[in-house]
């Protein structure tokens, strides 16, 4: 039996826009079957989540324009689970909107906040340490991430340092470390008390709550006043309101780096955030050359260390191209070197501002 006070936050609100061709604003990456599974990133997530949570007590946040889509990849999911954003608003105020409707519900909620295009395959580790987390979190006044350790010194993550005299699992939180430079990651490294932050919270309703009281009582006054609504027939029309009067901020500036209760669990699963191109070729199976291959039927010749997708089935010949992302969809082709995938943001503006909108 699941515990009723056990609840989940979906982050599903992004756009992926590293990801394009494939994942474009009207239909973004979380709701594609990235790596060929059967699954899409968002089914996957809810049905790790669900392993431990009530399936009517996950609460799917996104953009008002993912709705559709949302219910139609998630049967489970009911209306009332699924909280749209009329504008975007980074994360804290959806974190806060959502906390305190779970507080309405169920003052003693306990809870994860999870982004809904994390690859996690180890998924019995992934529960045991949540319930670790959701274990602390209803004893004590906590605000608590999942960290993963680094395994190289990557600049494209933000670190947690945390306190190294800690002989417990869970730990406090000394501060959060933007994304460093490579030197920098690599003294972090080497000092041993870092970990990647990975955007996975728990807390109970009441300590989130109490900390946006504290830290942004601005922001908490705006969804502050929707509580006499949420949960009924007048909440969207609250929401609809005010949202876009909230600050754009994400939780981790609003209240996670200026609290004292702040605690990370080392994570014991494998993980990848699935953010570029490059973290999903590193994530696939390859060919003998090194080749990831989604979808496609290949006829390769002196190529190797590519990102291949194409629709199902296609035929695609590949003579002479190393290191490449090569991703077919509907009316646009992408060839781009895996060194620049930074840059696919960039060159998706310069498409949109050329060719139309519609391509992105």
């Amino acid at each position: 039996m699941k515990n009723k006070n056990y609840y989940a936050i979906l982050m599903a609100g992004g756009v992926g826009s590293r990801f394009w061709p494939v994942s474009t604003q009207d239909f973004p990456k979380q709701f594609h079957d990235m790596l060929g599974t059967g699954d899409t990133l968002i089914q996957k997530t809810f049905q790790r989540l669900e392993q431990l949570i009530p399936s009517e007590n996950i609460f799917i946040l996104t953009n008002a324009m993912y709705n559709d889509l949302v219910l139609k990849q998630l049967p489970k999911v009911t209306q009332r689970q699924v909280l749209l954003e009329p504008a975007m608003r980074n994360t804290a105020p959806c974190i806060l909107y959502a906390a305190l409707k779970i507080q309405k519900e169920n003052p003693d909620a306990v809870m994860i906040v999870a982004p809904s295009d994390h690859w996690i395959e180890d998924e019995q580790t992934f529960s045991k340490n949540v319930q670790q987390a959701f274990d602390f979190c209803a004893q004590n006044d906590a605000l608590m991430t999942l960290g993963i350790e680094p395994t190289f010194p990557n600049t494209g993550y933000g670190y947690i340092e945390f306190e190294k005299t800690a002989t417990t699992d869970i730990k406090p939180v000394n501060q959060f470390r933007e994304k460093p430079d490579y030197e920098t990651a690599k003294s972090f490294i080497q000092q041993g008390n870092f970990v990647w932050n990975a955007g996975i919270f728990m807390w109970s309703a009441k300590s989130v709550v109490q900390a946006f009281q504290k830290n942004q009582p601005e922001l908490y006054r705006l969804f502050e006043g929707g509580i006499p609504v949420y949960n009924t027939n007048d909440e969207n029309e609250f929401i609809a309101k005010n949202y876009a009067d909230a600050e754009n901020i994400s939780v981790d500036y609003a209240i996670m780096e200026h609290s004292k209760n702040v605690y990370v669990l080392a994570a014991e699963f494998d993980w990848n955030d699935l953010g570029t191109w490059g973290s999903l070729y590193d994530k696939l199976d390859k060919d003998p050359n090194g080749n990831a291959i989604v979808n496609a039927r290949t006829l390769t010749e002196d190529a190797s260390g590519n990102m291949i997708r194409t629709k199902k089935g296609k035929i695609a010949v590949i003579d002479g191209l190393k290191d490449y992302i090569i991703v077919d969809k509907d009316e646009v082709l992408l060839i781009f070197p895996k060194e620049k995938e930074q840059d696919i943001k960039k060159v998706l503006q310069k498409v949109k501002d050329k060719f139309g909108e519609q391509y992105g």
